[in-house]
């Protein structure tokens, strides 16, 4: 069995629209009325996975999920009358961002040797909440093989849990056994902390972590309140490197001291907050980058194009690069359309570390399949949606063949 990190990145879906719905997302609340471009945005996409594998990376994908929910809208009683914010919420694409899809253990981490995903129950903000019952039929459906996957439903909704973006993994390498960091907020001013830390031990205990091998760490109130929702928003691991500012945590020196110390040779690249603000840091997006290690072992950094735009930013990378550290290549893709509404590359995938082999193939992704999606986006994802259309059902029809046409071509009909 050969364990490789996988990327599962959420295919943008064709209700992909600008109803700024995510509360302390500064990018999604900006935004909120503008017109979205749901074929450009997956097709920018696409096109980052491609990149992936490109570099020789092994690359999955997600798909959208049923769109608008009706049974959600019938469960409120609400219709086109009621509080549009509702309405709106029965609309969302935000499962497009699969590093909230659920946290998963790679299997040299567990007591029982298999690889655990626990789907997250989102139920901070009330758009996101109902995703999970889907998200979670898609997780089972694509890590079906139990020898190598156990699902895990989500956590009782009396703890906030938003999978993956709160956790991070250090190690040697992905094969290997790894330090697993769950960061959790307390309070983040006018904005809520989304991650519960009861919420964060429960999936540690279901999953079997060795207590030895697991860190809870506190997000610092100071980034939530200036826009850091969640942890990626401020810091990204990937084997033995932590790439983080030097605002991320609420006691730094403290969990630097703990990562090296159960993580022997961790090194980590802080960002100083003279150099780069937080509040630059997260207008940018700068850490909400995929990390990744391509065969030829030169770790890369993938940006969003944002982060061209920003002169501190930049000019940090460019110096980074200079010197000596473990991160050896800096790649800029353009994912506007997800980053107009508040996600950047790394929120965009979920991290399994698995062999591919044991991951149902319908959900792998290679450059034949990434030509047949395409062509499907370009001929039934909408070119454009204003807000105002929300809740026409003119679009609704738009948008469920979209979806049935891509299932179809993927020969996922339990989806439907």
């Amino acid at each position: 069995m050969t364990l490789v990190e996988i990327n599962f990145d959420g295919l943008v879906g064709p209700s992909h629209n600008y109803a700024g719905l995510s509360l302390g997302n500064l990018a999604a609340t900006k935004n909120a009325g503008g017109i979205s471009y749901p074929r450009a945005a997956a097709l920018q996409g696409i096109a980052k996975m491609r990149g992936n594998m490109g570099a020789g990376l092994a690359q999955g994908f997600l798909l959208p999920l049923p769109r608008p929910d009706v049974k959600w809208l019938e469960a409120l009683s609400a219709d086109e009358s009621t509080d549009p914010a509702l309405v709106a919420g029965a609309w969302s694409a935000s499962s497009m961002w699969t590093a909230n899809a659920a946290t998963v253990s790679p299997a040299p981490d567990t007591a029982d040797g298999t690889c655990h995903l626990s789907v997250a129950n989102l139920v901070t903000m009330p758009h996101r909440s109902h995703e999970w019952p889907d998200t979670l039929a898609q997780l089972r459906l694509a890590f079906a093989n139990r020898d190598h996957f156990i699902v895990h439903g989500p956590v009782p909704p009396c703890f906030g849990d938003e999978g993956a973006a709160n956790h991070m993994r250090l190690t040697p390498s992905h094969g290997e056994p790894g330090l697993e960091v769950f960061v959790y907020g307390r309070t983040g001013g006018r904005f809520p902390a989304r991650q519960h830390v009861e919420a964060s031990r429960i999936v540690a205990r279901r999953h079997g972590l060795d207590p030895a091998r697991v860190l809870m760490v506190e997000q610092n109130p100071d980034a939530i309140a200036a826009g850091a929702f969640h942890n990626d928003v401020v810091a990204v691991a990937n084997e033995g490197v932590l790439f983080t500012h030097e605002l991320a945590f609420a006691n730094p020196v403290e969990t630097y001291d703990a990562i090296r110390a159960r993580c022997p040779g961790a090194q980590v690249v802080e960002v100083p907050a003279s150099a780069v603000s937080l509040a630059e840091a997260i207008s940018s997006y700068l850490f909400n980058a995929q990390l990744l290690t391509p065969p030829d072992g030169e770790m890369t950094l993938v940006v969003p194009s944002e982060c061209q735009d920003s002169e501190p930013v930049w000019s940090w990378l460019q110096q980074m690069l200079a010197g000596n550290g473990p991160i050896r290549h800096v790649k800029v893709v353009d994912v506007r359309q997800s980053m107009a509404n508040g996600g950047g590359p790394a929120c965009l995938r979920l991290r399994v570390v698995a062999d591919p082999a044991s991951v149902d193939p319908r959900f792998m992704l290679d450059d034949a399949k990434a030509d047949a999606m395409e062509k499907v986006v370009a001929e039934y994802w909408p070119e454009q949606i204003d807000p105002a259309d929300i809740g026409s059902e003119s679009l609704a029809s738009t948008i469920r063949t979209a979806r049935s046409q891509m299932l179809a071509l993927l020969a996922l009909s339990e989806l439907a």
